[in-house]
């Protein structure tokens, strides 16, 4: 068999036009871009770049995610949904940096990013999962000790990152010395977790035998009774992963342009500047989000923890670093001190989360809890 027809064979045709439509994308933003976007912009001329810029960046995020879990069910847990979650969050973070190195000056872009993608996963995202799983297949059991430990990681970032600028200077920021030694022990901790989720903790983010309701005892324990793939090749990993390294390369290349516009459109609606926070959670968590929603009504709810808490987790501790970096380097302002009414909003959301998933199965109850309160985010984003 040909190498073409084996290409065809494991990738769609339609992926393929996808990728080759983003990359004609990227082309035409390298040869006219600076034209378009060439002072002054005109509305008409804004509106239908953002349009353009905003479907690529998408579907090209679609493919990763896609790409992306193919390799999670070749892998299996946990390292599947590890390259699914840092590969979506790679793609944020690419983003924020080419808000925080564009034209503009939008200090918060960092903050806004991490709170906008709390607010949407952990209470939009996961309250559809919980009723939607719930809907299908009653109560599922998941792994607690897992939760537990994105929690408990969820609490301690997030608190260092967000809510500790307050109290350490009056306008929510670190001073230097501050920003280099959290950005270095934020990332550390980060660090240290991955290495554990993969090695000898790795039986605390797989799925509890049916009826269990209890993680494995050690690593040979038997397999969760999930759907997953024969074990792929070599040649199709690295197939796989080429093409999701080919998916990643025109968000980056066209995150700059995106960053213009956007700045553009910020400042002429008048929109409060945590509108480009939550326009980069959509644009990224979109897709991830969308898989997260289909392993609750699979059936497989620790995937959906892991997708959905696990991503929050990489959200802290890749764009913590990498904004207070960028910050240092640039000798830009980088404010992460969340206001007083964020502040209750990140406490609450974390006490819910704790109650949601102090058991070992889910409640539908919990479920509208936490779109509640992601309605209420969404009053305040426009009404504060």
């Amino acid at each position: 068999m040909s190498t073409e027809s084996t290409s065809t064979r494991l990738i769609p045709r339609a992926t393929w036009a996808l990728l080759a439509c983003a990359w004609l994308v990227v082309g035409l933003f390298m040869a006219l871009g600076a034209q378009w976007l060439a002072a002054p912009l005109r509305p008409s001329m804004a509106a239908g770049v953002f349009a353009l810029l905003f479907a690529t960046i998408l579907a090209a995020s679609f493919g990763v995610v896609r790409q992306a879990d193919h390799l999670a069910h070749q892998l299996g847990e946990p390292y599947g949904t590890l390259i699914l979650t840092l590969s979506i969050v790679a793609i944020e973070v690419i983003l924020i940096v080419s808000v925080l190195l564009g034209p503009g000056d939008f200090p918060t872009i960092g903050r806004d990013s991490i709170f906008a993608v709390m607010m949407i996963i952990m209470n939009l995202v996961m309250g559809m999962c919980l009723l939607t799983g719930w809907a299908r297949h009653g109560d599922q059991e998941y792994n607690a000790q897992g939760a537990a430990s994105y929690l408990s990681m969820i609490a301690l970032l997030t608190g260092t990152a967000l809510v500790l600028p307050n109290y350490t200077s009056g306008a929510g920021e670190f001073t230097r010395v501050q920003a280099a030694g959290m950005a270095v022990l934020t990332a550390l901790l980060y660090g240290v977790f991955l290495w554990l989720q993969m090695r000898s903790c790795k039986r605390f983010f797989i799925q509890p035998p049916a009826g269990e309701m209890a993680s494995p005892a050690d690593a040979a324990a038997p397999m969760p009774a999930v759907a997953t793939h024969a074990p792929a090749g070599r040649k199709t990993l690295l197939l796989r992963s080429a093409l999701l390294l080919a998916m990643v390369l025109p968000i980056v290349l066209l995150a700059h342009y995106l960053a213009i516009v956007t700045d553009y459109g910020i400042a002429a609606a008048g929109a409060p500047p945590a509108i480009g926070g939550v326009l980069i959670a959509i644009i990224v968590f979109t897709p991830e989000s969308i898989t997260a929603v289909r392993a609750a009504m699979n059936n497989e709810m620790q995937r959906a923890i892991n997708l959905c808490l696990g991503a929050f987790v990489s959200t802290v501790g890749l764009t913590v670093p990498a904004v207070l970096a960028i910050g240092l380097l640039t000798g830009k302002p980088v404010v992460m001190g969340v206001s007083a009414t964020e502040t209750l909003l990140f406490a609450v959301t974390l006490v819910l989360a704790l109650l949601s998933f102090n058991g070992q199965r889910t409640s539908p109850v919990q479920g509208w809890m936490h779109l509640m309160l992601f309605g209420v985010f969404g009053m305040l984003l426009f009404q504060p």
